[in-house]
């Protein structure tokens, strides 16, 4: 999944240094209503590196809010990895099919949920630095359960992924999650995962 999004990625990649990541981490954002989606991040060995909070904007995309929520709730994020992961560019995780740690993830970022597809729910919401956006296909109603989320700003992106939470806290965590080989589209080599998620409401 994701074609289109990774062929400007290595771009974006490549010109990563105009975007500096901020170590004190994401001035002005703030946690909005919620839900949240929490999650707890460990590298290959299962070493705690710490955990990631997303902010769901429910009122700008509530169909790929309740499908996180309820993929989450059922324990299918649990396990999965951070399969492709560009410096300067973005941390894409969410494949319930083929992204479980532990086993043969060589085919992770191709599969999704047993839940239906999506419709497309574009927003006005900018891709900016810490923007968690739904990963999907050639087809704008391909999103399933495969998510990004932002290492830097990508506006290019505006309007044609659903923008479905910020992170809020653990911007720290988030730029020390394995990163890929730009060469390989981001492919990550005994990447982190996600070994809890759940949601707070």
């Amino acid at each position: 999944m994701l074609n289109k999004l990774l062929a400007s990625a290595l771009l974006l990649a490549a010109g990563a240094a105009a975007h500096p990541v901020l170590a004190e981490g994401l001035p002005g954002v703030t946690d909005g209503p919620g839900p949240n989606l929490v999650i707890e991040v460990a590298d290959a060995k299962g070493a705690a590196k710490g955990k990631i909070v997303l902010d769901l904007y429910n009122d700008k995309a509530p169909k790929h809010v309740e499908r996180l929520m309820t993929l989450a709730k059922s324990g299918a994020y649990d396990g999965v990895v951070f399969h492709r992961v560009i410096d300067g560019f973005m941390a894409q995780t969410g494949d319930v099919e083929f992204g479980k740690h532990g086993g043969d993830t060589a085919r992770a970022g191709m599969g999704g949920s047993n839940m239906p597809d999506l419709p497309a729910e574009f927003n006005d919401v900018s891709f900016q630095a810490g923007t968690v956006g739904m990963a999907r296909s050639q087809d704008p109603d391909s999103a399933n359960s495969q998510f990004f989320i932002d290492l830097a700003p990508a506006t290019f992106l505006d309007g044609q992924y659903t923008v479905v939470g910020q992170l809020v806290d653990g911007w720290e965590v988030l730029n020390a999650v394995k990163k890929g080989d730009p060469a390989a589209n981001g492919a990550v080599v005994e990447p982190d995962y996600m070994v809890k998620v759940t949601v707070a409401e």
